[in-house]
C-alpha cells in the first residue's frame, strides 16, 4: 500500500529536494501555499503532512489548524527555524503538530520522523475503527435494553390494563421532577425505565390482590412480594440492573415504614423517592374508573400532609410546584402510540424497529 505523503513549502527548492527524498516509498502531493495544499487535502486522503512554518498569507499552524477536523487521522510534521519557538509550544499544546524538526534538518532524522509519524497515523485509524465498532455496539445495546423494557411494560400492560396505564403516567411524572433535579441522561434513562416498569412484579400477583383493600397481613405480604419479584425479572436482563435495584425500594418510605427493606431517609436511593411519590401522585388523581380521583391540588396537598413520612420532602416540594398542566397525561394517546414518553426530554420506550 502506498501511503499519501503531502509536502507544503513556498520555496521550490525545497518541495522538489522532499519529494525526491520520498517518492521512492510515498505518494507524493507537493503544495507551494497553503491554499493549494488545502485543495489537495479536499481530494485526497493524505497519511502525512510536512509542512514549513514560515509562508505568506498563511503560515503552517495555521493550515494546520483549518485542516485538523477535515483528516483527523493524518499525522502531521512542522518544519520551522528557532525563532518560531513561541507558536511551536502553543500548536503542540493544542495537538495540532505530532512531530517538528528545525531547519535546516537531517534528512536521516526527517526520514525517522516520517516512519514513526506513520505509525501514529495507523494507530489513529485503529483507534477509530475501535470508537466506530464500540459505538455501534452501545447502540444495538441501548435498542436492546430498551426493547427489552418495551417487552416487559407490554406483558404489564396485558396483565393489568389499568396497571399498565398507570406506569405509563408515573414513567411522565417521574420525568418532569428528574428534569428538575438535573440527572444525566444515562441516570434518567434507567429511572423512566424503572419507573414505567415499578409494578411489574404484579405479574406474578393474585388478581384478587389487585382488586380488593385494605389486605389481610398474609395477603399483604403476598401483594408487597411484588417489588422483589419485579426486580428479579429485571436483573435477568443485565442493562435493566440498575432499573431493577429502584424497582426493588420504591415502596420504601421516608421514615422507615416501607417495604421490603425499611429503608429510610437518604438511605433511599432518590429514583426510588421520585418514583414513590409520582405513582402515589397518579393513584390519587386518576385512580381505577370506579372511584373519583382528586383535583391536582388536593393531590398536591395530601403529598404535603405526608411528606417526611411517606414521602421526600424535597420530592413533594417539586411537584407542588408544577402546574396541572405539567401532570397532565393523556393517557389513550399513549395507549394508541405504544409508548411511554416523558413531558420534560423526550425519552421513550417505543416498539423496537424491525431492522
Amino acid at each position: 500500500m502506498s501511503y499519501k505523503l503531502l509536502i507544503v513549502d513556498d520555496e521550490l527548492a525545497n518541495l522538489r529536494l522532499l519529494e525526491r527524498l520520498f517518492s521512492k516509498d510515498y505518494y507524493c502531493l507537493t503544495a507551494s501555499s497553503a491554499e493549494e495544499a488545502i485543495e489537495l487535502l479536499n481530494q485526497h486522503d493524505v497519511a502525512i503532512l510536512i509542512t514549513d512554518q514560515r509562508m505568506p498569507h498563511m503560515t503552517g499552524i495555521e493550515l494546520l489548524k483549518q485542516t485538523a477536523k477535515l483528516r483527523p487521522h493524518m499525522a502531521r510534521i512542522l518544519l520551522t527555524g528557532y525563532t518560531d519557538v513561541e507558536a511551536l509550544v502553543e500548536a503542540i499544546n493544542c495537538g495540532l503538530v505530532d512531530m517538528y524538526l528545525t531547519k535546516p534538518w537531517s534528512n536521516s532524522d526527517l526520514k525517522l520522523k516520517v516512519q514513526q509519524a506513520l505509525e501514529q497515523y495507523e494507530n489513529k485509524k485503529k483507534q477509530h475503527a475501535l470508537q466506530v465498532a464500540n459505538e455501534r455496539l452501545r447502540i444495538q445495546l441501548k435498542e436492546m435494553k430498551l426493547g427489552a423494557a418495551y417487552a416487559l411494560g407490554e406483558a404489564l400492560r396485558v396483565k393489568n390494563y389499568y396497571g399498565g396505564e398507570h406506569a405509563a403516567r408515573v414513567s411522565e411524572y417521574t420525568a418532569a421532577i428528574a428534569a428538575r433535579l438535573l440527572f444525566t441522561d444515562e441516570d434518567n434513562e434507567d429511572l423512566l425505565i424503572a419507573a414505567s416498569l415499578h409494578n411489574l412484579g404484579h405479574i406474578g400477583t393474585p388478581d384478587r390482590l389487585l382488586e380488593s383493600e385494605p389486605l389481610a397481613l398474609e395477603d399483604r405480604l403476598l401483594f408487597q412480594a411484588h417489588v422483589e419479584r419485579g426486580a428479579r425479572i429485571l436483573g435477568a436482563v443485565p442493562e435493566l440492573r440498575s432499573a431493577a435495584d429502584m424497582v426493588r425500594f420504591h415502596h420504601e418510605n421516608f421514615d422507615g415504614t416501607g417495604y421490603p427493606r425499611g429503608l429510610m431517609g437518604e438511605q433511599i436511593p432518590i429514583a426510588c423517592r421520585i418514583i414513590r411519590a409520582a405513582k402515589e401522585y397518579d393513584l390519587l388523581t386518576q385512580p381505577k374508573a370506579s372511584a373519583a380521583g382528586l383535583s391536582h391540588q388536593e393531590a398536591i396537598n395530601f403529598l404535603f400532609a405526608r411528606a417526611g413520612k411517606e414521602f421526600d420532602p424535597k420530592v413533594v416540594e417539586i411537584l407542588g410546584q408544577m402546574t396541572s398542566r405539567d401532570t397532565d397525561v393523556d393517557a389513550q394517546s399513549e395507549v394508541e402510540a405504544n409508548a411511554l414518553t416523558s413531558l420534560e426530554n423526550g425519552f421513550s420506550i417505543t416498539q423496537p424497529s424491525a431492522s
